[in-house]
């Protein structure tokens, strides 16, 4: 049995386990996309690259009656410096999960590479903004991030539609609890992330956030005020957000 409550503005859907949740995040997604084709002539998405989004990239590539060839597809973030093609880096990922298997109209990867990141995050921004988002594919972090806006650089106001952050401590060790890195050294310590605002814009946002490690984050964007503490509480403000949980991480909601 599928349960769904709203708290503020956002709908909260909790589901028996990843899979089903996974393909009902793609069902509605789905369902958006179509509409908006009706609309315009194209469309505008942003994926966040983690495993915690398998299951519904999998379900995602699975439909194949949409017109992928009139949306404009970007990520949220992506590790400074990291080796070009390294399995590690989001651009890889989503190139693997979903920009390599579907026919987008373009694909716009963020370079951790670039020699002088805020030309990278300068020349971002102004594909965002030349191509507003429609629909944001999103997770949430361990701290309550969303992209890379941990708690001590999230700004609900933030003039940048793009910028380089250092990760806190918790949010590079979920990369080792996710099987991404072996270690917590190995971890890049700086990226490039779209900010709160960036992403706040979208007119639709589906946020995936299945298991056991992600209960704290789901428990307390819920319940904690809608603070950059936690900054994955502004969905609470948004118009057309929707969290997606499974048992394990909805599991402190009483």
């Amino acid at each position: 049995m599928i349960q769904s409550f709203q708290k503020d503005r956002l709908t909260v859907r909790i589901f028996p386990d990843r899979q089903e949740l996974g393909v009902s995040v793609a069902r509605d997604a789905v369902s958006v996309i179509h509409s908006l084709l009706e609309q315009k002539a194209e469309l505008n998405m942003i994926f966040a690259a983690a495993p915690s989004q398998n299951e519904f990239l999998e379900a995602l590539c699975s439909y194949k009656d949409i017109e992928w060839r009139c949306i404009n597809a970007f990520h949220m973030d992506e590790y400074v410096g990291l080796p070009a093609g390294s399995p590690q880096s989001f651009g890889s990922y989503l190139k693997k999960h979903v920009f390599g298997n579907l026919p987008f109209r373009s694909v716009n990867y963020l370079d951790g590479n670039h020699p002088c990141a805020n030309v990278e995050c300068s020349r971002y921004a102004a594909l965002l903004q030349q191509y507003p988002a429609d629909i944001v594919c999103m997770g949430i972090g361990e701290n309550g991030h969303i992209a890379f806006n941990d708690p001590h650089v999230a700004r609900f106001d933030d003039p940048e539609w793009v910028k380089t952050v250092n990760l806190d401590r918790t949010c590079r060790m979920q990369q080792v609890n996710d099987g991404c890195f072996d270690a917590i050294e190995e971890v890049p310590t700086h990226a490039l992330s779209l900010t709160i605002p960036a992403l706040m814009r979208a007119a639709y946002i589906f946020c995936t956030v299945p298991g056991s490690t992600k209960a704290w984050a789901v428990y307390h964007t819920i319940n904690d005020d809608v603070s950059e503490s936690i900054p994955a509480t502004c969905l609470r403000k948004h118009r057309q957000a929707i969290l997606y949980a499974d048992t394990d991480s909805a599991s402190l909601l009483a």
